[in-house]
């Protein structure tokens, strides 16, 4: 029994207006297609596209590190319910995935959304519903965290929607580089 539950992927259930599938690695063009819009990129990449390249020789890899399906981490494709139309995605990891030492008790949200579904609470939902998914089946988990620039005023947003505390504004240091950021987290038994 125990290997069946560490086999089977885990599956968000849908939310009143969304649903939730896990991506891999073939779904590159999705995550390009977002990454075109220099609005989303303007606190990722200063507003410059991502290009298939990119995608495909340091995204798709990076998500192979800390994609585990049994454990639900790895990035959920978010649709639209009534007409299954593609909004974005959440992600959701070990922080310190890329390290010597990935935490085990704290999971790191992000998230990304075409532009012409900014404002809708479509992000909040999106990531309350994936977390609530992954922290049901990894008890280990105690804490959830969100990293962005201190200027992203619509992700700090979301992250005080999830009920996320301000922890720090650091140099936040990954494989991709370093970065003026801050810190939001929340401890799961905490009540919103």
């Amino acid at each position: 029994m125990s290997a069946t539950l560490l086999t089977k992927p885990l599956t968000v259930s849908p939310s009143s207006r969304l649903s939730f599938s896990l991506l891999s690695e073939q779904d590159a063009q999705l995550l390009f297609e977002i990454d075109q819009d220099k609005e989303v990129m303007r606190y990722l990449s200063g507003g410059k596209p991502t290009t298939m390249q990119q995608i495909t020789e340091v995204f798709l890899p990076r998500m192979a590190q800390y994609r585990n399906p049994p454990r639900g981490f790895g990035i959920w494709q978010v649709c639209r319910r009534a007409d299954n139309v593609y909004l974005g995605w959440i992600l959701i990891r070990p922080m310190g995935f890329n390290t010597l030492i990935p935490s085990r008790d704290d999971v790191e949200l992000g998230w990304r959304f075409k532009r012409k579904y900014w404002g809708q609470g479509y992000a909040s939902e999106a990531a309350a519903a994936v977390a609530m998914a992954v922290l049901a089946h990894n008890d280990n988990v105690r804490y959830v965290s969100a990293i962005t620039t201190p200027d992203n005023t619509g992700s700090i947003g979301v992250m005080r929607k999830l009920g996320m505390q301000f922890i720090k504004r650091y140099m936040h240091q990954d494989a991709l580089g370093e970065v003026d950021a801050v810190l939001y987290r929340k401890h799961i038994n905490e009540d919103s």
